[in-house]
């Protein structure tokens, strides 16, 4: 008989500098599987401010990338016990989230960017999430197939989309492109697409465009 148990947990987030609390964006990052949070954020460092500020949580899952010693990775979930990791990322990121924006007395606009298998991660949060989400980012990756559709569509309400693709990204069919724009559609949206040269990786001549 399996049964469950709850018990404080303490997890990993990577911030781009301490907060003044009176910055005009938060951008809450989703690394992608078998990445860590402390080098994906590097990548957004260089566009690091005092009105903008970078939040990177952690999956919670660690492995070995390769055989059992070496490079460590971090994922959001696996296919086992895949609802209970869901519920606990759930969790530990409306803890993470809502703490951290409880010191702002001028809220902040709030942009949520999902890399790979964090994309879904993302979504599912934001979709459930309390506050509102200004600017939703899917890279490489799309809405977690599991979405409450009803829900989401008035979540997402007022949520401007952008979907990056690499053109040369295996992980990418034609098919899961197709399930993403009905995703969107579902939600009474257009999302702006925004395609590029390249894999599965985030591209730094795109992710400046972001910030201009």
């Amino acid at each position: 008989m399996k049964k469950r148990i709850q018990f404080k947990f303490e997890a990993i987030y990577s911030i781009s500098h301490e907060p003044n609390f009176s910055e005009s964006e938060v951008w809450i990052l989703f690394h992608g599987y078998g990445q860590l949070a402390e080098y994906f954020i590097r990548k957004f460092l260089p566009f690091d401010s005092e009105d903008r500020i970078f939040l990177a949580p952690e999956g919670t899952n660690y492995s070995y990338l390769k055989d059992f010693q070496g490079r460590v990775g971090a994922n959001w979930m696996t296919s086992y016990e895949r609802e209970l990791a869901i519920e606990n990322n759930h969790r530990y990121l409306d803890k993470m989230v809502n703490e951290f924006l409880s010191g702002y007395k001028v809220f902040p606009k709030i942009n949520v960017l999902g890399f790979s298998q964090g994309a879904a991660t993302a979504t599912r949060w934001a979709s459930r999430w309390s506050g509102s989400i200004d600017n939703l980012i899917l890279w490489a990756g799309g809405f977690a197939h599991d979405l409450n559709i009803n829900k989401s569509r008035e979540q997402f309400e007022k949520t401007e989309m952008t979907i990056i693709l690499g053109d040369q990204d295996e992980f990418i069919t034609s098919e899961t492109i197709q399930k993403q724009g009905e995703f969107v559609k579902s939600f009474g949206k257009e999302a702006k697409i925004i395609n590029f040269s390249g894999g599965h990786f985030i591209d730094s001549e795109v992710l400046k465009g972001l910030f201009k």
